[in-house]
């Protein structure tokens, strides 16, 4: 399959050459040409499907004529080899726990598959000097440090905003040393996205490394997050018979947002999606006033969620032609402060005996207060509430234990680079670090 550029002025590319670019020439995020419907058999007996089984169906239907189907197997067996539970909280109101991978966050999906991928590829074309640049507000970089780690020929670069990151989050790019080198960035993470983007718009830059992005505007990075809403559709229907399935997403740069509306477009009977946003909350605005206006991130405990110019936003315009009123009939918002995230973790506690995060707190809000007579709702758990130890601690009033695997990574020694928010030195740093 082909893919363009949502700027639609660069020329046609492989799926092979839009992974290793990540970013397309006119600075577009690529698209595929085409999104194949699934088959009315395959959601007549979805129910009775695993997790792998879904999600080697939907990586044939994305990636098929790309890559040979056993070896295209292999990665989505490799890639998840985890559970992603559904688990009832309240009455009509589900979580689908997304943070049982390796970094226990969600994303661990999309940077497994795509490190896979990107190995694969490099071995295809015999290179051994990938570069991976990715800018994080938190599990990002986690995810794709550790999916990436060790992998023969590629170097990933993380660039992360200093102090705006919990210690956990920190502590699990920072401290693995051999092929992943973390760099500190006096800003915000939106200044860390615009650093990449810069770096691969540099001509020179590009001549000297052959640079790749494993950020959502990877379409090896959000596209096989579709995967899970399958499957949470599968487990919910083994559950009950459920006509209008609404699910709430707590959205930052909104890559997994828009791998849910590829889901839809797929032929995922999803009546509609919630956005839940938090004090950062362009896309809201978007919604309710058909004008996008990005601007600097502000921090708060979702950290995660603190982006104020979304990249995944062109390919939902592009998904939807740009028609609001057609982005609006599948998508509404909700939005919320940091004292209105911990109540919430904090209720949730005490009545369900649930321990939330941050940001699927966000997501059960925008699911509690916008559920409507009839739906039934699933809203997405993206990280394991102990990587937000401080501040779920505080709201429920007791101590939580950390994961080993999580306790060890505190353990170690942290390695990272200090360094302003300039392009220029970030270009000399990736040059004398490579």
């Amino acid at each position: 399959m082909n893919y363009y550029s949502t700027n639609k002025t660069a020329p046609l590319a492989s799926f092979q050459e839009a992974v290793v670019k990540g970013l397309a020439p006119d600075k577009g995020l690529y698209m595929p040409e085409t999104i194949q419907q699934l088959s009315p058999d395959f959601f007549g007996m979805i129910a009775d499907l695993g997790l792998t089984d879904i999600a080697k169906t939907v990586a044939e239907a994305f990636f098929g004529g790309d890559i040979p189907k056993e070896q295209l197997d292999a990665i989505v067996t490799d890639t998840l080899n985890f559970d992603i539970p559904l688990k009832k909280i309240e009455e009509g109101i589900y979580v689908l726990e997304l943070f049982h991978g390796p970094t226990f966050a969600f994303k661990d999906v999309g940077a497994r598959f795509m490190a896979r991928m990107l190995s694969y590829f490099v071995k295809e074309q015999q290179q051994e000097d990938v570069k991976v640049l990715v800018a994080t507000s938190g599990d990002t970089g986690s995810a794709v440090a550790n999916g990436f780690l060790g992998v023969e020929g590629i170097q990933v670069f993380v660039l992360y905003p200093a102090g705006k990151v919990s210690h956990i989050q920190e502590a699990q790019f920072t401290t693995l040393g051999q092929n992943i080198v973390a760099l500190e960035i006096e800003g915000t993470f939106d200044d860390c996205q615009a650093l990449v983007k810069a770096s691969f718009m540099d001509e020179e830059l590009n001549r000297q490394l052959n640079l790749t992005s494993a950020n959502s505007i990877n379409v090896a990075r959000f596209l096989p997050q579709s995967f899970y809403y399958f499957h949470a559709y599968a487990q919910l229907m083994q559950q009950l018979s459920a006509e209008k399935v609404v699910f709430s997403v707590p959205s930052g740069n909104l890559g997994n947002l828009t791998a849910g509306l590829f889901a839809k477009h797929m032929g995922l009977p999803v009546h509609r999606f919630i956005a839940a946003n938090n004090r950062n909350d362009v896309f809201w605005e978007y919604l309710h006033t058909g004008k996008y206006s990005p601007r600097p991130s502000v921090q708060t405990i979702a950290n995660a969620m603190d982006v104020g110019a979304p990249s995944n936003f062109v390919r939902i315009l592009d998904l939807y032609n740009h028609d609001h009123q057609a982005v609006s009939r599948d998508i509404s918002s909700k939005r919320y402060n940091d004292e209105e995230i911990r109540t919430a973790i904090q209720n949730v506690w005490l009545t369900s005996d649930y321990l939330l995060d941050p940001h699927g707190a966000c997501a059960y809000l925008a699911l509690k207060e916008g559920l409507q007579p009839g739906e039934t709702g699933i809203f997405l758990a993206t990280a394991h509430p102990a990587k937000f130890r401080e501040t779920v601690e505080a709201c429920i009033g007791s101590t939580i234990s950390l994961p080993d695997r999580l306790a060890a990574f505190m353990q170690r020694e942290k390695e990272s680079y200090p360094l302003p928010n300039d392009f220029n030195l970030l270009k000399k740093a990736l040059i004398d670090l490579s």
